[in-house]
């Protein structure tokens, strides 16, 4: 994969994580236990050892595969949180979905629906891309004020969909397409043309998440 240089958007910018980030990451999900455990994946069969230096050199060598972008969010140069587009897929589908975390300390300074719209710019626009996703719990409701904010589409929900916080969980699917933002996603957000209904779900949906 082409080398990937990094995005900014006033105090936020976006980068490629590099191995001596680790360190950073790794004090900033210990110190975020309790705010970060509901939201994150974990394994079906128990418990795993975490060693952020391994984790990074795994996401590095998958980029290096074409498989994922591996970003960390940065505010005024700080590390805030990371952003990972990962399941590449090429061809026919043309796609990938997008995870990330930010730490409380950052929360509520508008980071990660910025760091999500760079990173979907650079999909569509870099990495020639058709289609990005996003899938967010139904309880994470800061998670869903994003895909509102930059118009998400929704797409449905999906039953016990992914393991986090030790089950399986249902979570929303919401989408956007490249015909959808043919101005960028930062620009159409920042220029105030997100559709207004676009992330809604349907109250049928609401009731059995």
């Amino acid at each position: 994969m082409e080398p990937i240089g990094p995005r900014r958007h006033g105090p936020v910018s976006l980068r490629l994580v590099k191995p001596r980030d680790a360190r950073t990451l790794q004090n900033e999900l210990m110190g975020n236990r309790s705010w970060l455990r509901p939201w994150e994946a974990t394994s079906p069969e128990g418990p795993v050892s975490f060693d952020m230096r391994v984790g990074v050199r795994r996401l590095l060598q998958q980029y290096r595969d074409g498989a994922s972008v591996p970003f960390v969010m940065e505010y005024n140069g700080d590390i805030a949180g990371q952003l990972n587009v990962w399941g590449i897929a090429r061809g026919s589908l043309a796609s990938a979905t997008i995870g990330y975390w930010v730490s409380e300390r950052f929360a509520g300074r508008g980071i990660t629906p910025t760091a999500v719209a760079l990173a979907t710019d650079v999909c569509f626009s870099e990495l020639h891309l058709h289609r990005m996703e996003i899938c967010i719990r139904p309880e994470n409701h800061a998670s869903l004020r994003i895909v509102e904010k930059l118009g998400f589409r929704y797409e449905g929900l999906r039953r016990r969909f992914i393991h986090i916080d030790g089950d399986w969980r249902d979570h929303y699917t919401f989408a956007l397409v490249r015909e959808d933002v043919p101005q960028g996603v930062l620009q159409r957000w920042v220029s105030g043309q997100v559709p207004q209904d676009a992330a809604t779900v349907p109250p049928a949906d609401r009731l059995h998440a």
